[in-house]
């Protein structure tokens, strides 16, 4: 096959040399040292496998002037069987899953933890980030056609939101679809493809010659466009050492970034190639009267086409400047170890750094093919998997304390309230800046968009300032949380007291601010606050909540406008403050904890 067509294999080799040293001369650091007080089964795990470096330490002690510095440093120890084997023991009994697939999947976690954060993750960071820079630009760039595609096709500025409606199914069965085919087809290609479907259906949108048309083709964008956080979200992950895993919520930052360039594209397009204000669709008037025709209107257009391109141009970088090896950990469910192996070489390679896994070691922790047959995970399998984590057996567990149960049951009602308060706003923004909450007039088209675009702009900092906020001594995760949400649902009520636009623009970019805030430290903290043997279940019916509600969203604000122009901004402020009352509640802060 052309390397052209298929650029991976201009860099796959059969092996890395000079990247693999001996165990006996690895260091490593002691992570295990550190563990969440209380959890006594962890701690003792810990114990057990530092007494064994201890015990082994002479053993294993050569090359010490090579790793002089890591030797004197109490941080570091020398690496053995026995301590590896310890230490995936541990992990699979708290786990749920003992399965050779599930033991050499732990091997290979330690080994990326002692690689360490190098250059291919930095790499794979803003590859990734791409996914989360795509999933707001088009989720905000339908939100800006709205007015122009309601004047064009002759649909109410009301029913006109079912566009949205649309792309939010398509983004709900994005997720689901992607979530598992990534553990079928492997992340590599389904990696690349969302954003290839996402592209190419983006520009054809943009070609509709009906309302039904642009209503079709968003859901089908919706569907490679849905599927980029859980995929970019668990390859990124896949390749993070542990003591880097906080690097996933910085991801958030390429969201409103995405917002931002949406609005500024907008803003150069749809003021100046948009039907006058004011004519009606073609469809509605006789023949030789003026209205909004196609060629007058192209603003919506040009700006789809533009972010189309721009989504194909990701999908190129990631596609043909850059190799990304295909997850471990997905190997390693196909039965490929080798191949698994490989990857972690070349990671360790790329990273310019040694890693000591090799065939043999994982052989010798998760057991031999010859002795405990094969490790292939079926398709099946695979899909059990996915769902058992709505299983009984696997929520259970998310309420075994009360304190547990209690942060549970809060952090799903938050995620689900402001999955609709959110899209009740943000969602429709344009459409209440063009009509300036106000039946009888409206803001001046390039007046709308440039307002939008400060919005966008303003909204940046929030999620670089969160992330700052929440090691905070005395406001944390959740007073951060807390307070960036109640000021969020105020803004949102203060959004509607006035029709002047210079006013709804302070209010729009403060909300704007504080509801990134918002969204960054719940996604942080969310993880962070559930069992890692129950954290996948506990974070995947928070995001399934979210995106449900969601897709109820344009719905409310479809019939809820119809009474009042404002209703759909008081429902979003109410669910928001809601939220608030809620967090209130949280017993638990993360704040300075490892995650249990």
């Amino acid at each position: 096959m052309p390397s052209w067509v298929n650029p991976f294999t201009r860099h796959d080799r059969q092996e890395f040399l000079g990247v693999v040293i001996p165990l006996s001369q690895a260091t490593r650091f002691q992570h295990l040292n550190t563990v969440v007080s209380g959890d006594s089964e962890v701690a003792a795990a810990g114990d057990n496998i530092n007494s064994n470096k201890e015990n082994d330490k002479e053993l294993d002690r050569v090359g010490s002037e090579e790793n002089g510095a890591a030797a004197s440093d109490p941080e570091y120890s020398y690496q053995t069987i026995e301590a590896i084997r310890a230490e995936v023991e541990s992990e699979v009994s708290t786990s749920g899953h003992d399965t050779v697939y599930d033991r050499k999947a732990k091997v290979v976690n330690l080994a990326i933890q002692d690689i360490g954060m190098g250059r291919y993750q930095w790499h794979l960071f803003i590859l990734c980030g791409f996914g989360w820079f795509a999933d707001n630009l088009w989720l905000q760039g339908i939100a800006l056609t709205l007015n122009s595609v309601s004047q064009e096709f002759g649909v109410s500025s009301t029913h006109v939101r079912f566009t949205t409606a649309a792309l939010f199914i398509g983004l709900c069965l994005g997720a689901s679809f992607w979530g598992i085919a990534s553990d079928i087809v492997g992340r590599r290609l389904a990696f690349n493809m969302t954003l290839l479907i996402c592209g190419i259906f983006g520009i054809c949108l943009a070609a509709s010659p009906t309302w039904i048309g642009v209503c079709g083709m968003a859901s089908a964008m919706g569907l490679g466009v849905g599927g980029n956080l859980p995929v970019d979200g668990a390859l990124f992950l896949e390749f993070l050492p542990f003591a880097s895993a906080n690097l996933l919520t910085l991801l958030s930052i390429w969201w409103p970034v995405g917002q931002m360039v949406g609005s500024l594209i907008a803003w150069g397009f749809i003021p100046n190639y948009s039907c006058a204000s004011g004519l009606p669709a073609c469809s509605a008037v006789a023949a030789g009267e003026a209205c909004c025709r196609r060629q007058d209107n192209m603003g919506w257009r040009y700006l789809c086409v533009t972010m189309g391109a721009l989504t194909l141009a990701m999908f190129a970088c990631r596609f043909f400047f850059f190799h990304l090896y295909e997850s471990p950990k997905f190997l390693l469910s196909r039965g490929r170890q080798d191949e698994a192996v490989r990857t972690v070489h070349a990671l360790a390679y790329k990273n310019k750094t040694k890693t000591w896994l090799t065939v043999d070691i994982l052989n010798e922790i998760g057991g031999y093919p010859s002795e405990v047959g094969d490790s292939t995970l079926s398709t099946l399998d695979i899909i059990k998997r996915a769902l058992s984590k709505f299983s009984g057996e696997r929520l259970g567990p998310l309420f075994h304390t009360k304190r547990l149960g209690f942060t549970t049951a809060i952090l799903w009602f938050c995620w689900a309230t402001i999955g609709m308060g959110f899209p009740l706003f943000n969602a429709f923004l344009p459409q209440y800046l063009a009509h300036a909450g106000s039946d009888s007039s409206t803001t001046p088209i390039n007046i709308t968009y440039r307002n939008y675009a400060i919005t966008s702009i303003v909204g940046v900092p929030g999620s670089i300032i969160g992330c700052f906020t929440v090691n905070i001594k005395y406001i944390g995760r959740k007073g951060t949380m807390a307070i960036a949400t109640l000021l969020t649902g105020i803004i949102l009520f203060c959004f509607t007291v006035s029709s002047d636009s210079n006013i709804q623009l302070v209010c729009s970019s403060l909300e704007a601010f504080f509801q990134n805030i918002m969204y960054g430290v719940l996604y942080a903290y969310t993880p962070e606050v559930f069992p890692a043997p129950n954290r996948g279940t506990g974070t995947g019916v928070a995001s399934f909540f979210n995106r449900l509600c969601g897709v109820m969203a344009p719905i409310v604000a479809i019939y809820g406008a119809q009474g009042n122009a404002n209703a759909p901004v008081y429902a979003s402020g109410g669910l928001i403050l809601a939220a608030f009352c809620a967090m209130v509640f949280l017993p638990i802060e993360t704040r300075g904890k490892q995650a249990l």
